[in-house]
């Protein structure tokens, strides 16, 4: 491959990162305008994130399985053509139950960061894979802040369908992109095991439902009982699934060893508050001043807030792989969580003055780039080459997973006890970015257990 190619490959391969993590975050600050506008209530309208969130978790390992069988341009163009229909869908939905149907579709592209990952191992050079597939991680985070700082001025300007209508104009091209540029893979002898996907799909989705509605009726009601043992007894299918098939998803053999398996908990930790964060700040920031915390922001100011968190991510994103190979990247996540719980607790205490959110989360904003591409690095560090993809799609699947996961549980936290269309109360936030500080500094404290201090002389390569 000549130079030129590589980097137009490395180009698409950034636009499909970029158009993925563009539709996670895009919503997020605008929850309150399509809770209004699908006529539905705080707690119901949490399902317009988890349900892209849940079907992203399920999709990754398949999607990337059938990259290896059925070649990852092909199934790479069809995975951005199906987040562009799931775009087109949710700019027309009516009703909250067809936005989550359209956002689940959306989520079935979400395949496209590993099969990119795929691609980046099978045609760079071996010394280029680290930083180009922590580069790609890191754009997922990136690109979500972006998203967070767009959506207001898109809304402004071109009315609530843009959210999707733009995205999907990007994915689209993409897809053209990726079906003139990109060179077809080689592909694996061997088939699809479809039976483990529905039973990550329900076991996921029964402690997501379970996070849900735990608020609203009591966490000892039979139903949470019974959606706790669906958890547990879909979870056993699932290993047990994967363990019989020829060809698994997840290999669950490789998540068994110490650096993968400590790095994979980390992430899903940072993935839980990473979409905590994302969701819930923008909703803190345009509550009415009527309630005594917010202010009565605009979707457009709650962005431009959120836009030095943004711009950050993109920083420590890039001075990831020269801390990892100065320091290790064991003690590099383990600062940048601590500095990420740090941040939190800041804006709990400090919190009466836009500036001061901003500027709080310009340092949450640091640490969490420099966290997302040493966690990815760290990974792909930790395996064998032609392990590469399969264990980056694991690790951005347990960062999904998280997000899901810790979506539904932070709007379960702010809206106990609020009245139906009533505003949570400054409490809830709260305890919300209180229990996100905690979430964090555990993530500091298992980072200890990562193996080693990191393989310094690749990274020094790298950097």
């Amino acid at each position: 491959m000549t130079t030129l190619h590589l980097r137009l490959t490395y180009a698409v391969l950034l636009g499909a990162a970029l158009a993925f993590a563009l539709l996670q975050a895009m919503v997020m600050p605008v929850l309150p305008t399509i809770q209004d506008h699908l006529g539905t209530d705080s707690r119901q309208v949490a399902w317009v994130v988890s349900s892209y969130l849940l079907a992203s978790a399920v999709a990754t390992p398949l999607v990337g399985r059938l990259g290896d069988v059925l070649g990852r341009k092909r199934v790479l163009v069809a995975a951005l053509c199906t987040l562009a229909v799931g775009s087109l869908a949710a700019a027309y939905a009516p009703n909250l139950g067809l936005m989550v149907a359209a956002r689940v579709l959306q989520g079935v592209g979400a395949g496209v960061v590993p099969l990119s990952i795929g691609i980046v191992r099978d045609e760079f050079p071996a010394h280029r894979i680290p930083a180009a597939v922590g580069t790609i991680a890191a754009l997922t985070g990136i690109g979500a802040g972006v998203g967070l700082v767009l959506a207001g001025p898109l809304i402004d300007l071109l009315g609530y369908r843009s959210l999707f209508l733009v995205p999907m104009g990007l994915t689209a091209a993409t897809a053209v992109l990726a079906a003139l540029v990109l060179r077809e893979s080689p592909r694996q002898a061997g088939t699809v095991s479809w039976l483990p996907a529905p039973f990550l799909s329900l076991a996921v989705t029964a402690l997501i439902l379970a996070t849900i509605q735990g608020g609203a009726w009591g966490w000892a009601d039979p139903r949470m009982l019974g959606l706790y043992a669906a958890t547990v007894g879909f979870g056993i299918c699932w290993v047990v699934a994967e363990r019989h098939a020829e060809r698994p998803l997840i290999d669950l053999d490789m998540l068994k060893r110490p650096a993968v398996r400590s790095v994979n908990l980390v992430t899903f930790l940072l993935g839980f508050v990473m979409f905590g964060v994302y969701a819930y700040v923008p909703q803190f920031l345009q509550a009415p001043r009527s309630t005594g915390y917010g202010f009565g922001a605009s979707v457009t100011m709650s962005g431009l807030v959120m836009a030095p968190m943004a711009a950050c991510v993109f920083v420590g994103g890039v001075t990831a792989a020269r801390a990892s190979a100065r320091f290790g990247p064991r003690l590099v996540i383990l600062t940048a969580s601590a500095v990420m719980a740090l941040s939190l607790v800041v804006l709990l205490a400090a919190r009466t003055q836009l500036w001061q959110i901003g500027s709080t989360l310009a340092v949450y904003g640091v640490a969490l780039g420099v966290n997302l591409a040493a966690v990815s690095m760290a990974v792909v560090l930790a395996v064998s080459a032609k392990l590469t993809a399969v264990a980056s799609a694991v690790n951005v699947n347990m960062r999904t997973i998280g997000g899901a996961i810790g979506a539904a549980m932070i709007a379960t936290v702010i809206t106990a006890g609020v009245e139906p269309g009533g505003p949570p109360a400054e409490s809830g936030y709260l305890i919300a970015f209180a229990t996100l500080a905690v979430i964090v500094a555990v993530a500091s404290v298992l980072a200890l257990t990562i193996p080693g201090n990191g393989d310094r002389e690749p990274l020094a390569a790298v950097a």
